[in-house]
């Protein structure tokens, strides 16, 4: 094949030279016994079709291309948030390659996580020796100063038990006793990545509190606790820290991965950097108050927060958009009694001065988005304060006490009425709907392409194009950078929303003596 030093080329014009498309030809005519193009674009066809919507939405025994992860993804995005400390996965070494190669696609960073590679055999008689050697062999190897252990769904089948197993190693010396090893059992059949860092979350306020609960005293330390649950956007960590330290409020932002998955390329290799300390975990129950800011997400964490360190966990939502923050914001001044300062007064003017700008393009757009719980409810009120009308909501991962949270929020506003929520359903069950329900455009992760590239095979009149916002985003680079939450956030989102309407705009008036009436240099 043509690949020479002198012209060196990437897949995609690669693959289009003339011997590839042979040899393409030539595998699919002698191998693939495919059918023919006409029967493949006839049942296209009809899969963009109300009948076979029904047919879909019928089923019961079969996912195809989910809209969320698995429960130890999220554990081991939790455990990544805290100092020196290794996540470390009792089960399969498959699963894990999983976990690690999912956040380096999305992060672009090398990803710190291990297994104690279990297979057949300790399917049949228990994973306690690969553990007992995992451990050993992760803390000789890497330093960690925390241990924080998660499950796949091979331990949680044959019902190995974490406590018990972490016991005996330390027992036996294969990991010291002063290493703090907090754990989860993270099955994957049940839950999604939103339940496992739950689930991790509250093993860490287990093993740094729950026996220490003596000397403690609420409001103590003159802290708020912030808890943002599974989040991987970087930016909106640090839109935290610059929120409180403007509005001079100690606190603690408990499980913070944002320096360990954003690390410079200076030469040096950094295992473990950043992150909440042994220290601050230790000190969370002394704290005014611990706010979970992805609540619907955060149910066990929760109730440890209320029923263990006796704190009210004050009602909050996800801080996206403009009212969302502002409760955010005075919520943080009515516990604290600091004032909310200029600067973020000032920021605030200058979301709501670009709202007034773009409203024009924004009002009456209409928008098809899936995504996790907390986030939908965030997103789609920002859109609602945008003008812009919500007509398909998916949430693989919601509950139906959270559906009927965001049918009140769309009853809300004249412009949620024409939206349907659907939960537990999967992208294959929003494809249909984008073909049915067609909206102006979809927001969702990277794996929305596909659904927007099956909308313009069908014809550009029915193309459903995708702005990437969520988890993961593999296919655009330095996504996971951005802020979603907050003013900054806000703006951002706005920036990108509207100016992905204008290019639709100037793709859709480009044809020269066809399309463009307008003088279209100013919108």
């Amino acid at each position: 094949m043509s690949q020479t030093i002198d012209e060196i080329k990437p897949g995609y014009p690669l693959f289009k030279q003339a011997e590839y498309q042979d040899l393409i030809a030539r595998k699919r005519a002698l191998s693939e016994e495919a059918y023919s193009d006409e029967k493949v674009e006839e049942v296209f066809q009809w899969t963009t079709t109300q009948e076979y919507q029904d047919l879909n939405f019928q089923r019961t025994a079969l996912t195809v291309n989910p809209a969320k992860a698995c429960q130890p993804l999220g554990s081991v995005l939790c455990s990544l948030g805290f100092e020196n400390t290794l996540p470390y996965v009792h089960g399969s070494q498959g699963c894990v390659a999983y976990f690690r190669s999912y956040f380096n696609r999305h992060f672009k960073e090398p990803i710190a996580c291990v297994s104690d590679s279990m297979t057949e055999d300790a399917a049949v008689f228990g994973g306690n020796k690969n553990m007992d050697a995992g451990l050993a062999n992760a803390y000789a190897l890497y330093k960690p100063e925390v241990v924080a252990v998660s499950t796949t769904c091979m331990a949680e089948v044959i019902g190995d038990d974490l406590s018990a197993f972490i016991g005996n190693a330390k027992k036996e010396g294969h990991l010291p006793e002063s290493v703090p090893t907090p754990f989860a059992h993270t099955p994957s059949f049940v839950g999604s990545h939103i339940t496992g860092w739950d689930a991790m979350f509250d093993g860490f306020c287990g093993n740094f509190t729950r026996n220490q609960m003596e000397n403690k005293v609420v409001g103590s330390n003159s802290k708020i606790n912030l808890v943002t649950g599974f989040e991987t956007y970087l930016g909106n960590y640090r839109v935290l820290h610059r929120i409180m330290q403007e509005m001079d409020i100690p606190y603690s932002l408990l499980s913070d991965p944002s320096e360990v998955l954003d690390t410079p390329a200076d030469g040096k290799y950094r295992m473990y950097a950043g992150g909440t300390t042994q220290e601050e975990m230790s000190d969370a129950p002394n704290a005014i108050d611990t706010l979970l800011l992805q609540p619907w997400s955060l149910v066990k964490t929760k109730k440890t927060v209320k029923n263990l360190w006796k704190q009210p966990a004050t009602p909050m939502s996800v801080p996206i958009g403009l009212d969302n923050t502002d409760q955010f914001l005075m919520t943080l001044s009515e516990l604290t009694g600091k004032e909310i300062p200029a600067s973020l007064t000032l920021e605030r003017g200058r979301l709501v001065d670009m709202m007034t700008d773009s409203h024009t393009w924004l009002h009456g757009k209409k928008f098809g988005i899936y995504g996790d719980p907390d986030y939908l409810l965030g997103m789609v009120k920002f859109l609602l304060e945008l003008g812009c009308e919500p007509t398909t909501i998916l949430c693989h991962n919601g509950t139906k006490k959270w559906g009927k949270a965001m049918q009140a929020l769309l009853d809300s506003s004249p412009y949620g009425t024409d939206c349907k929520v659907f939960i537990n359903k999967d992208l294959w069950h929003f494809r249909s709907l984008m073909f049915t329900n067609k909206p102006d455009f979809m927001i969702g992760n990277s794996y929305g392409k596909f659904v927007e590239r099956d909308t313009m095979a069908k014809g550009e009149e029915f193309a459903v194009p995708l702005i990437r916002i969520g988890f993961p985003i593999f296919d655009r680079h330095h996504m996971h950078r951005q802020t979603t939450w907050g003013y900054q956030g806000a703006m951002e989102m706005l920036s990108m929303i509207v100016n992905e309407i204008l290019a639709k705009l100037d793709k859709e008036t480009s044809e020269y003596g066809k399309t463009d009436f307008g003088y279209d240099l100013v919108r």
